[in-house]
């Protein structure tokens, strides 16, 4: 059998691969692709057929390649023939991204082919840095609190003896240093117990609270003290759960995130508070954040400012860390949440791209009683059996992972699909076929069309297609936004049972 045969068993194997596979011959031009080599890298099968496999390789990477392909071909040295090892591929958007690549020869009737079998590294390579980032906020947390405890007995000691200076004291020049030098270590001493808050060594006073009272009276106390360019909105959820919580640090919480949002809109916006309640089940966890299984209230704060880039985002809840100019702030405000909600035993996630505005979402675990007394509004799964049936999707989404996830449960809801991983070729693929029903594109994508480009220009020039967009992004933000089209948004992350609802209500319009 020669290599170029269409054998019908060599289609199958390929395409049964879970991990990409590429077949190339002796000179590196690509023979065959599986569909998930074609998913990794963004490219059509049919491109990526006739090319050399240097297209898939960041440049410093693809100037060596033809000689290490000439220099095993002459010596027959195997430098990486059967040994796996970590490189780095390059998508048709042009990022860049880890892998594991493998290599195989075969040489079949006096021709010489080589597989590659490639697995995306990227979720591990974001798992391996989101527990670095973990264990380093652990270790700045343990040497915070231990500082801060040190400081606090230094502090104790020199604000009890200028407390009794100032008492015996009776010049008023000696009285008014001491009274200056008394603020000082009292202003020490506030820093100190925000310190120890993100160490989580303070004591909380929690108890079964109204989430929906406490932040109620958070945004009275913000309405007094925001710009007036600033709107504040609340959307809070009716019969929400119950859960153990710090009243006063939960309002501080909010006032914290609030303040700094105000910071990101120096031109005015709009903050928008929202409660709701969660159940997360192992495929909702799988998708998003590191949080256990179980059942949730979500308070999000979301702002229609500046928005973060992800070297913010990843060092925003990091003690003394800022954006703001010296002297103009701590850096201790999102590390102090980020302390009261881990010793909440809750979890924090962050939403923002540059422009586009920032989400914050605070989960607290609930009150077991509570919740099985009053569960949240299940969606019957088997009432949307077949809801996509004769109908097809195109599924943009630029993560591997989460569009394969996303690719299973439309099929699982009776949808055809067809995939595309940046808002420019979802462009091109739906400019080409006439046979797509709907529109499911992630908000936030690379290349020159967003997911909100993308469904704006679908809905100006080929408006019989039904869209809708997810996003980690508070809805009520997205909403607000000014536009032309009003576009139907499911929040990430999502249950099975949010997406048949979302798309049970999209085709019922």
């Amino acid at each position: 059998m020669k290599i170029n045969d269409e054998s019908p068993v060599l289609l199958a194997l390929l395409d049964a691969a879970v991990d990409a596979m590429v077949v190339a011959d002796h000179a590196g031009n690509i023979l065959r692709v599986n569909k998930a080599a074609a998913m990794l890298f963004g490219h059509s099968a049919d491109i990526l057929v006739g090319q050399n496999v240097r297209m898939l390789m960041p440049h410093a990477m693809a100037v060596q390649h033809d000689g290490f392909l000439r220099h095993h071909l002459e010596t027959g040295e195997k430098r990486i023939i059967g040994v796996g090892r970590d490189v780095e591929g390059i998508r048709a958007d042009g990022s860049v991204f880890p892998l594991h690549l493998s290599v195989g020869r075969a040489d079949i009737s006096g021709e010489v082919a080589f597989v590659g079998i490639m697995h995306d590294l990227s979720r591990r390579k974001a798992a391996e840095e989101a527990t670095a980032r973990s264990q380093r906020m652990d270790a700045i947390g343990q040497m915070t609190g231990g500082i801060a405890h040190d400081f606090n007995n230094l502090l104790t000691v020199v604000i009890g003896n200028l407390e009794l200076l100032e008492m015996s004291e009776t010049a008023a020049k000696s009285g008014a240093l001491i009274s200056d030098a008394l603020e000082a270590a009292e202003v020490g001493a506030d820093l100190t117990s925000r310190l120890m808050v993100f160490a989580r060594k303070s004591t909380l006073n929690a108890e079964v609270i109204d989430l929906n009272a406490e932040v109620s009276k958070a945004v009275a106390m913000l309405n007094r003290t925001i710009g007036a360019h600033i709107a504040v909105e609340t959307a809070f959820a009716d019969d929400l759960w119950q859960a153990k919580v710090d009243a006063t640090q939960l309002q501080t919480a909010v006032l914290n995130i609030a303040l700094n949002a105000q910071d990101a809109m120096p031109s005015g916006g709009k903050i928008t508070l929202e409660t709701r309640n969660m159940q997360l089940d192992d495929t909702y966890v799988a998708q998003e954040i590191g949080i256990d299984m179980g059942n949730y209230i979500r308070l999000s704060i979301a702002d229609t400012g500046e928005g973060m880039s992800a070297e913010t985002r990843a060092r925003a809840m990091e003690p003394f860390f800022s954006t703001k100019p010296v002297g103009q702030g701590t850096g201790l405000g999102l590390s102090m949440v980020y302390g009261f909600i881990k010793q909440s035993g809750g979890h924090i996630a962050i939403y923002s791209e540059l422009g586009k505005g920032t989400t914050i979402s605070l989960y607290f675990p609930v009150l077991v009683d509570t919740s099985r007394q009053n569960p949240a509004p299940g969606v019957d799964l088997k009432r949307h059996d077949g809801i996509g049936a004769g109908l097809r999707v195109l599924l943009v989404e630029d993560d591997p992972m989460v569009l394969r996830l996303s690719e299973t449960r439309l099929k699982t809801l009776g949808f055809e699909c067809v995939t595309a991983t940046t808002g420019d070729a979802a462009w091109e693929t739906l400019k080409s076929r006439d046979d797509i029903d709907v529109v499911f594109t992630d908000l936030v994508m690379p290349g020159d069309l967003s997911g909100h480009a993308l469904a704006t220009r679908v809905a100006q020039e080929m408006p019989h297609l039904r869209i809708l967009i997810t996003s980690g992004f508070s809805e009520n933000i997205l909403r607000g936004e000014e536009e032309d089209y009003a576009f139907a948004i499911l929040r990430k992350p999502y249950r099975q049972a949010d997406l048949a609802e979302a798309f049970r209500a999209l085709l019922q319009d």
